[in-house]
């Protein structure tokens, strides 16, 4: 199985930026350095087809953000000022995605430390996300017939607005999104299977409400599921307002990782969400969603 990652993704940020950039970096190290996977697993994230990208975005939002014309509102709308690592970053992200859903399809699982772009709509990004990823992979599955139904599971605190919109009605794909009722963004997309969560719901009751949810993705039977594992559900995040553990997460990434292999789906992780500070809680917790996957599939 291979996993794949970038430079690209560590952005050159201003100082004191919100936004973690360094956690992609300091994911990968640690990936490697507790052996959760070795630098064989690993491969570069390289950009996706122009062909890919413009199936789910809009031509003018993509040459806006490859010129440096994007209005500096609509760059604020994203959260990251331009640059031109922007349209590049955003580019890789979607093909590395590409990649890690093709190794899927073909070894059960695969991932990308990065990506899981939820907040990105067709001709707007959002959220810290430039391109929508998800977006990009399913369009071109089901449009190229290498799958007749995706799933997509959103884990992340923040309700996935993008993928809803790009993806809500599309007979052959189902999204199951598990969120903070109040947290960002404050004008919802409904999906295919909403349920948000007040703040602090606690491992129990969240674990339940995922116990009770997956069932309904299992019997759309997927020939793909795409997982946004995000981890800003962690008790640390200071975005998350969600008192979800360390362990708590870990379950939850069994329940959905075994739901995956013991059913024989392919499945293919993004990242998600996080953002502790200091990031290290948040890196852990990404650590640990491959902890639990070397776990499931023995890789």
């Amino acid at each position: 199985m291979r996993f794949f990652y970038s430079d690209d993704f560590n952005l050159k940020l201003p100082e004191k930026h919100r936004f973690p950039a360094q956690k992609y970096r300091l994911l990968r190290e640690k990936l490697l350095a507790d052996n959760l996977v070795t630098e064989n697993q690993m491969a570069v994230s390289e950009p996706a087809d122009r062909t890919d990208i413009l199936r789910a975005h809009d031509e003018t939002y993509i040459r806006s953000l490859e010129d440096g014309s994007i209005e500096r509102q609509a760059m604020r709308r994203i959260g990251f000022p331009w640059s031109p690592q922007i349209p590049l970053r955003g580019f890789r992200t979607a093909g590395g995605a590409i990649q890690a859903a093709e190794e899927a399809l073909s070894n059960g699982l695969s991932g990308q430390l990065a990506g899981g772009t939820h907040h990105a709509h067709a001709a707007f990004g959002a959220g810290f996300c430039i391109l929508n990823d998800f977006a990009v992979v399913a369009l071109k599955l089901l449009a190229e017939s290498r799958v007749e139904r995706i799933a997509i599971i959103d884990l992340d605190v923040h309700q996935g607005d993008g993928n809803a919109a790009m993806l809500g009605t599309h007979p052959q794909i189902f999204i199951l999104d598990i969120y903070g009722r109040k947290n960002f963004p404050f004008r919802k997309v409904p999906a295919t299977l909403d349920i948000p969560l007040d703040d602090d719901p606690g491992d129990n009751h969240y674990l339940a409400e995922l116990e009770r949810a997956l069932p309904q993705v299992w019997n759309f039977a997927p020939d793909l599921v795409l997982y946004q594992a995000g981890v800003d559900p962690l008790v640390h995040d200071k975005l998350g307002r969600m008192d979800i553990t360390f362990e708590g997460l870990m379950v939850r990434d069994r329940m959905v990782l075994e739901g995956c292999r013991t059913r024989g789906i392919p499945c293919s992780m993004g990242i998600g969400g996080g953002y502790a500070n200091p990031i290290e809680p948040t890196v852990e917790a990404y650590a640990n969603t491959y902890r639990v996957a070397k776990q499931v599939y023995g890789f």
